[in-house]
């Protein structure tokens, strides 16, 4: 057979970096792993091909020449998602969609040929056994959690890694906390389960055979959830690995905050080449993180626990959430002096939504609060249930803290915060490179000379070269992080 996978467009959001990727000349900030691993799992003699909307437009010859067409897709996507159902169905093709959206929502979907729910290493292998047997169900789904040792290596090779910023990779799915708004226990389950270290040293020797050097996402909602598994056998295979290999790859993933309580570990991913962490802070008010059971976050100086973090040079970027029911007046600025405070540079601050698999949207629809569906998208002012504050004074306060930490001054004052006292412990590959040489000047030009905010670029520029040179090329790419942010949330300039 011939197969199509395809990945909607992503709308311009906190996460898809558009605005700043642009500086390094790259279409998309990460590549679809879903979909690549999902090709993985296909039967060797079939052709395959995969149009990521985010770097190239999808064609009719495209799907013409499919005998069936995949999609995957996070809620985010849904509407590129849905106009591909419609023009590939429009063409008298058919469709397979799975992913986190399509589980998450099968009932909106049921003009859909086929539905490949939960984990695909589950399901997809029966709807291929169905296939094979010319008797495929429309509906594919378990309430069982897929081994993660069965789980392939994805086909790298079929995208072309010089349109993305960064490659992707995972190692671990599930999470042992239970924040009452988040999804990933309800999709994933709170049992961590892992991939062997085998299976990540062969991924890691695949993306290093395309040529690809560079930084690499882990996906891992927590990959921390197993420390004593990180520590016994993935983390030293993976410091073995980067030295052997000259250290071609930096990493980065999302982790709990008290990743701060286990020197070890920090230590131990800093050898392996990690220096950057997402982790979700969510506010710094406790009687909030009482009500959403943040409890991991309660109890602790989060201030100290962040800088402990970024003193092994791993830097902290983190989520914040306003519209708990706790949620006073005063949480505004709470939330401001702690991002200050903290140093945190990337702060992605998102106002509460109530996915409808969680135990959040389970509580609010008892209470009559839900008014509508969650659209994904992080950089929105929509809420998909009715808030105990007033919904404008708690839209009004979330543009505050958006305009607080991310106008050109305040911005520029945290970075230089920031970079004044961070010291980078992974060791980077040297040299300079066509791509930093671009980069450097499109900023010079378009931050410097062109933007309105250029003072604070040069500001910014001057004040490294004269105090921290070393970490020129990081003042440099947190300043286009800055203009992106400033581009996506609407903050006009100075």
């Amino acid at each position: 057979m011939k197969i199509l996978l395809v990945n909607p467009k992503i709308p311009d959001t906190y996460w898809s970096f558009k605005h700043a990727i642009k500086f390094i000349s790259k279409k998309s900030a990460s590549l679809p792993l879903g979909l690549i691993t999902l090709s993985a799992m296909l039967p060797e003699d079939w052709e395959k091909k995969v149009i990521d909307m985010n770097i190239e437009a999808l064609k009719k010859n495209d799907i013409m020449w499919a005998d069936y067409v995949y999609i995957t897709a996070m809620t985010v996507q849904v509407e590129s998602a849905d106009e591909v159902i419609r023009q590939v169905q429009h063409l008298g093709k058919k469709v397979v969609a799975g992913g986190p959206h399509f589980t998450g929502n099968p009932e909106n979907y049921n003009h859909v040929e086929h539905l490949i729910l939960n984990e695909a290493e589950i399901t997809f292998p029966r709807f291929l056994e169905g296939l094979e047997e010319n008797w495929p169900m429309r509906v594919y789904r378990t309430d069982e959690f897929a081994d993660m040792r069965t789980s392939p290596v994805p086909d790298y090779h079929l995208l072309n890694w010089k349109k993305y910023a960064s490659l992707s990779i995972q190692y671990s799915r599930g999470c042992p906390h239970d924040c009452e708004f988040c999804e990933i226990t309800a999709l994933l389950g709170r049992k961590v389960r892992t991939k062997e270290s085998s299976q990540i040293m062969l991924e890691l020797d695949n993306i290093y055979k395309t040529g690809y050097r560079g930084g690499i996402f882990f996906v891992d909602d927590n990959f921390i959830g197993n420390k004593r598994k990180l520590k016994r056998d993935l983390l030293p295979r993976m410091i073995q690995w980067n030295k052997i290999h000259n250290r071609p790859f930096t990493f980065n993933t999302e982790a709990s905050i008290d990743l701060a309580d286990d020197t070890e570990l920090m230590e131990m991913m800093t050898k392996a080449g990690f220096i950057q962490v997402f982790v979700g802070i969510e506010t710094p008010d406790e009687d909030s993180l009482r009500e959403c059971n943040k409890r991991l976050n309660i109890e602790r100086n989060l201030v100290d626990s962040v800088k402990l973090i970024q003193n092994y040079g791993i830097e902290v970027t983190a989520g914040f959430i306003v519209g708990f029911d706790n949620d006073k007046s005063n949480i505004f600025k709470k939330q401001v002096e702690f991002i200050e405070k903290s140093g945190i540079i990337t702060a992605m601050v998102g106002l509460l939504n109530a996915p409808n698999r969680t135990k959040l949207y389970r509580r609010l629809s008892e209470e009559g609060r839900i008014i509508g569906t969650n659209d994904g998208n992080n950089t929105s002012d929509i809420m998909n249930f009715v808030p105990v504050m007033d919904k404008e004074t708690l839209v009004k306060g979330y543009h505050s803290i958006l305009e607080s930490i991310y106008s050109a001054k305040s911005y520029t004052r945290r970075v230089i915060s920031f970079i004044k006292d961070y010291t980078p412990r992974m060791e980077r590959r040297p040299g300079v490179t066509f791509e930093k040489i671009g980069a450097l000047v499109k900023s010079i030009w378009i931050l410097g000379i062109v933007n309105r905010d250029r003072k604070s670029f040069w500001k910014l520029l001057f004040w490294s070269l004269f105090n921290r040179p070393e970490m020129l090329t990081h003042a440099v790419t947190y300043h286009i992080y800055g203009y992106h942010f400033r581009k996506v949330f609407g903050i006009r300039s100075a």
